[in-house]
């Protein structure tokens, strides 16, 4: 892996293409120029047949420069560095620090290229291509460019093996903001990986893991914890903050987010027209009185005549109103 720094201070890992890869990316591309160059120098074989020697000589000589080193400059230059043959390979040409090539680095690599590939058939860039550190050849250092793999298979991530149950919750209070993160790497790297290591190599690399996160922390370290469940333990209570931090962070974004709800107001009351209904108390009676006794029967009288009643005026049916009538 190659270890490119930007102008930002950032180190970028690239894996430099070596050199098979890159031959095969080289005779691909070779094999398309080349038939292209057969094809189209036919067919001025066959317009250029009245012309003198000269003339076709000259002809000759501005095609095989156009087809073999201006095409592939152009390729390079528009494509960013991604020719045919290394867009079939998973291979990119970049600058030393990592960003995209430009036209005068494919201008130095194909007018070196004619060098390197053609003229010698590849002999000149296969011997530089082994020698140098990161499988440059010389058109590649006069440049300033570096041919990297685009494909890299990912690597399988394995998770963090869980604590012994009675170390759960017991480093609620221990202070990780010193610790950096190169040394959360490697704590990580070594607990997906202590299975394969030799035991003792592992308990020393644990031990030594160990002493580092308790010097960072300033904590004491804990009595009768082996090293590496000490490190088990440490690391999910890492893993526990983080993720409650970003769960309150996303409930406190949503919540930020979601409109306010505006304050519900209580109808006010509609009047029916209804007044409450009296219910009579139940008639008591004093202790020990007696009750009256009936009344003798007496027969009634006629009832007199009503007097006729006075005219009254027409009552209105009630407009209706907005609002339903109560069930």
């Amino acid at each position: 892996m190659s270890d490119l720094v930007t102008g930002d201070a950032v180190v970028l890992g690239l894996r430099p293409a070596r050199l098979p890869s890159r031959a095969l990316a080289i005779l691909l591309d070779l094999a398309v120029y080349v038939t292209a160059y057969g094809v189209i120098g036919v067919g001025l074989t066959f317009a250029t047949a009245s012309l003198d020697p000269a003339a076709q000589a000259a002809i000759a000589v501005a095609s095989f420069l156009l087809l073999l080193v201006g095409i592939p400059i152009a390729v390079e230059t528009l494509s960013h560095g991604r020719s045919l043959g290394k867009l079939a390979c998973g291979l990119r040409v970049v600058r030393d620090d990592g960003g995209p090539i430009r036209f005068r680095h494919a201008l130095v690599r194909g007018a070196l290229g004619v060098v390197e590939l053609l003229l010698t058939f590849g002999t000149v860039a296969a011997i530089a291509s082994l020698v140098s550190a990161r499988g440059r050849r010389l058109g590649d250092v006069f440049a300033g460019t570096l041919v990297v793999r685009e494909r890299v298979p990912g690597a399988r991530v394995m998770p963090v093996p869980a604590p012994p149950p009675w170390l759960a919750g017991r480093f609620t209070q221990l202070d990780l903001s010193a610790v950096p993160d190169g040394l959360w790497l490697a704590i990580r790297q070594y607990l997906t990986r202590m299975n394969q290591l030799d035991p003792q190599v592992g308990a020393a690399m644990a031990a030594r893991l160990a002493d580092d996160l308790v010097a960072r922390t300033g904590a004491p370290p804990p009595a009768g914890v082996p090293a590496a469940a000490f490190l088990m333990a440490v690391v999910h209570e890492r893993q526990s903050r983080d993720a409650a931090r970003a769960f309150h962070a996303g409930a406190a974004a949503a919540a930020a987010a979601a409109p306010p709800v505006p304050p519900v107001t209580p109808a006010p009351a509609v009047p029916s027209g209804f007044g409450p209904v009296p219910t009579a108390a139940p008639a008591q009676h004093a202790p020990n009185t007696p009750y009256a006794p009936y009344a003798p029967y007496a027969p009634r009288s006629a009832p007199a005549p009503a007097a006729p009643a006075a005219p009254t005026a027409p009552v209105e049916a009630p407009r209706a109103g907005g609002f339903a009538p109560p069930a």
